[in-house]
């Protein structure tokens, strides 16, 4: 008798199998003495459409919402369909007595081996590969220490409810808008309050009026000092009061009235988890969330060099303190070598700012493996982001930055003028970091740095020179997907209810795996658009959040779904409960936009005419450029903005039809697949249709 396994995507079949010793090859998976492992593609198995319950619903009416089946059905996605016979077939051999799930270790992965175990109606007993690296070593000890399969059941729970969840909200919202307004929108209880933030920044940005400000400067001649009030404040309002300190301090000696020296001390860094890195990289690098995460993931997979991506912890657990010397000799290579030598000469001690388990959930913080180095084996991109890891993590178990930190205030005629300058004592962790990056919370108040030369209070100084120098107050700055990813994990300022605010501390808006994916979203459906590093919503987006319901585009309803999955993962809550709030939500939804009396304009019209029903086309950002769209949703038609007609009109209905599916069942975080979502939108871009 032999275990069936099942790993999500084939790459981590063959690896599972070549561990396993399943060497021999048959079409869809790899059979060994003991094991057989397969894959899925992704998802096998998706939530049953709107025509799969009644074939009206093909056909969108908003007399039909919402749509709310009493029990969801599932199908078998029929552009992988042959990889489910597959599965299916071997989960009914006679000789395969048990089944391994090794999907990804979280709960999407659990969704996606339950969901085709349902289907294809097993009945046998299952286990738990729970693992948060890829390499050889971890792979045998997590077969070595496979868990209990109904383990997890309340976190299989917890991602049915959140996929039927978001199939309620985001299809009938979606559906809801789209005739309504006539219009292809979508709408989704993460990427709405998402795009909001977004589209409130820019009122805010747009309603900002600068105001004139003044700030004095004093050169004392070997240091100089930047003017204060008792409150500490630098800035003048008024220019008369500006010039009437100058002259009062021009050409007359000053006093250092208070020397303050502080020894100061800095701890390293937290680890990274995904939305941290995929922040640091956005500014180091400019890569975007989408990117970060796709290196990772090839770092994890194929050079097996990172542990698992998709974390939100920034901790390790004390199972894993023996294990740090192995990882960093394997890693003293190249830049390195230098920065571990000193670690593996003495015993290491980690402090709870890296070790705690209090703070490991699913997965701990994203750290190299015990896998040799290989920097060659690396392309450009690889070797960017691996570096911000090794470098992130041998600094965390270095000791802390040490300097002390010497504030003078030199008095001149009541005025008061500061100067700070450090001295460092021992650089610590800083001696692991490349550059640093810039700081998103940057404090235009504080006082520059600058080398100060031994003083004693009391001593005299000479104003050489006093400078007014003027300013203007800036508006608050737009959003890259640096700062879009903390607003998105840290929503809370956002939320007036104090409870909710402290739950969605622990979720924030969305999940690290699939924050990319709604920033992606955005981009597509034309709802922003990136200019240079800065991400401005466009006239559509603004649009759309002023035609959604205030609930939608709160952070309020995420942070309530997430904290009721978080308690339905943990056997705190129940999914009938959570459901039946879901239903009643999708109802108060969809009336709220039949309500609606806004008009909705598109304001992107361009001179050319669709060559399939003659309307003016509007012009959107695609994936490859400039593109054409028909603004009716019962047409569809889209081509690059200098194709001429060659036989795209033929394909306009179908468009509409595939347009629809999308919106409608990829218009939140947990419906786009990895694979699936860009197969659908790559046929969109070219109008062929998809299997699926």
């Amino acid at each position: 008798m032999k275990a069936l396994v099942l790993a999500e995507k084939p790459s981590v079949a063959r690896e599972i199998a070549r561990v396993l010793h399943c060497n021999s090859k048959q079409k869809g998976y790899l059979e060994g003495s003991q094991y057989v492992v397969t894959w899925a593609l992704g998802h096998l198995v998706t939530l049953a459409e709107p025509e799969d319950y009644n074939q009206n619903y093909k056909e969108w009416r908003l007399e039909d919402l919402p749509i709310a089946p009493a029990a969801m059905k599932l199908k078998v996605i029929r552009q992988t369909s042959h990889q489910f016979q597959v599965v299916r077939n071997l989960m009914n051999r006679g000789d395969i007595k048990e089944l391994v799930i090794a999907t990804d270790a979280g709960r999407e992965g659990e969704l996606v081996a339950r969901w085709i175990m349902a289907l294809a109606n097993w009945k046998k007993p299952f286990k738990r590969l729970w693992i948060s690296s890829q390499t050889d070593k971890a792979i045998r000890e997590g077969f070595a220490n496979l868990k209990a399969g109904n383990a997890y059941n309340n976190l299989y729970d917890a991602a049915v409810c959140r996929a039927e969840a978001d199939w309620l909200i985001g299809l009938n919202v979606t559906r809801a808008l789209t005739c309504k307004f006539n219009a292809q929108l979508s709408a989704g209880r993460v990427q709405t309050p998402t795009l909001a933030m977004m589209v409130n920044r820019e009122a805010e940005i747009q309603q900002f009026v600068p105001v004139d400000y003044w700030t004095i400067r004093v050169d004392f001649g070997d240091y100089f000092g930047d003017w204060r009030n008792q409150a500490g404040n630098s800035r003048l309002f008024n220019y008369a009061q500006a010039e009437a300190i100058a002259a009062k301090v021009k050409g007359h000696p000053g006093i250092i009235k208070d020397i303050r020296m502080e020894g100061k001390s800095e701890p390293p860094p937290l680890a990274y988890d995904l939305t941290e890195l995929q922040r640091d990289a956005n500014r180091r690098y400019g890569y975007s969330a989408q990117k970060t995460l796709s290196i990772l993931q090839d770092l994890y997979e194929q050079h097996k060099l990172v542990t698992y991506p998709r974390t939100d912890s920034r901790f390790i657990s004390s199972d894993i303190v023996p294990t740090l010397p192995e990882r960093l000799k394997n890693i003293a290579v190249g830049p390195y070598a230098e920065l571990v030598k000193p670690l593996l000469q003495k015993t290491l001690t980690p402090t709870k700012r890296f070790v705690d388990n209090s703070r490991v959930s699913d997965h701990h913080a994203i750290i190299p493996t015990e896998q040799p180095l290989k920097l060659t084996a690396l392309n450009a991109e690889e070797r960017n982001l691996y570096d911000l890891i090794a470098r992130r993590f041998i600094a965390v178990l270095y000791p802390p930055y040490r300097y002390d930190q010497t504030t003078l205030v030199t008095e001149v005629n009541g005025e008061g003028f500061y100067s700070q300058g450090k001295v460092v004592k021992d650089r610590g962790w800083r001696a692991v970091t490349s550059k640093p990056v810039e700081k998103e919370d940057h404090n235009e108040e504080a006082l520059p740095e600058q080398t100060l030369s031994l003083a004693h209070k009391g001593e005299q100084k000479q104003v050489k020179s006093c400078k007014v120098n003027k300013a203007k107050t800036k508006p608050p700055a737009r959003y890259t997907e640096a700062t879009l990813l903390t607003a998105m994990e840290n929503p809370g300022k956002f939320i007036a209810d104090e409870e909710l605010r402290e739950s969605v501390k622990q979720s924030g808006l969305g999940t690290p795996a699939t924050r990319a994916e709604i920033i992606e979203k955005l981009l597509y459906t034309n709802y922003i658009e990136r200019q240079g590093k800065e991400l401005v919503p466009t006239s559509k987006g603004i649009q759309l959040i002023k035609l959604v319901a205030p609930a939608l585009k709160s952070p309020e309803l995420t942070a309530q779904w997430e904290q009721n999955l978080a308690n339905i993962a943990q056997g705190k809550g129940r999914k009938a409960d959570f459901m039946s709030g879901i239903r009643q939500n999708a109802v108060e939804l969809v009336k709220s936009v039949i309500a609606d009396t806004t008009e909705y304009k598109p304001d992107n019209i361009s001179k050319t005419k669709c060559p399939a029903c003659s309307k003016f086309m509007l012009l959107v950002n695609g994936k490859r450029g400039k593109m054409l769209l028909c603004p009716d949703r019962a047409c569809g038609h889209r081509q690059p903005e200098k194709q001429a007609d060659s036989g795209f009109t033929r394909n306009s209905k179908h468009a509409s039809r595939v347009n629809q599916k999308l919106i409608a069942q990829y218009s939140d975080q947990g419906s786009i697949g990895n694979n699936l979502g860009d197969l659908l939108k790559a046929a969109l871009a070219k109008q062929e249709p998809p299997e699926h």
